[in-house]
């Protein structure tokens, strides 16, 4: 069921809002774990049987939620079909970051792509489900490429992955 929104001025959202958690759609629970807990770090809150397990970072009740209520041994969505393009976490700093990658290089999991973006640096891959992931930490926001408006101007450039990982053997 969708509904077309007519035009409107924009509303402005609450300070203070921010995203919480994300739920995930996956196929094999235990595949899924291995990638989000064992891979990626994420600690285990909560678990219902073998239909749900609720992950997060410092003790949150929840940042990610795997589930298999709508899932279970299905296949991740065609490609050209609309859903979820990425979920993005943010990690505090380059050494994290380069961190996670060390981890993800020595796995050996595929990587789909590195960016600068001025504004941050990320690193693009896929769950084993298929779901878009992008791990990525901030510049300060007084390093933010600007135009001569004083305009953000993110760019797209080539994220030097071996100058990342030297990071993560300090």
């Amino acid at each position: 069921m969708s509904a077309i929104l007519e035009p409107r001025p924009a509303a402005a959202v609450a300070t203070g809002v921010r995203i919480g958690h994300v739920h995930l759609k996956v196929a094999d629970l235990d595949r899924a774990l291995a990638f989000w807990r064992d891979l990626l770090g994420f600690e285990e809150q909560q678990r219902m049987g073998t239909q749900a397990v609720f992950l997060s970072a410092d003790g949150y009740h929840h940042h990610i939620g795997l589930n298999t209520w709508e899932s279970a041994g299905g296949s991740p969505p065609p490609f050209g079909t609309t859903g979820l393009f990425h979920v993005a976490l943010l990690y505090p700093d380059r050494p994290a970051l380069a961190r996670v990658l060390k981890r993800l290089v020595e796995a050996g999991w595929p990587l789909e792509g590195a960016s600068d973006h001025g504004v941050s640096e990320a690193i693009y891959l896929r769950d084993p489900d298929g779901n878009g992931v992008e791990l990525y930490r901030d510049r300060a926001a007084q390093d933010w490429p600007r135009d001569a408006q004083g305009n953000l101007a993110m760019v797209t450039r080539r994220l030097d992955l071996r100058a990342l990982l030297a990071e993560a053997q300090g």
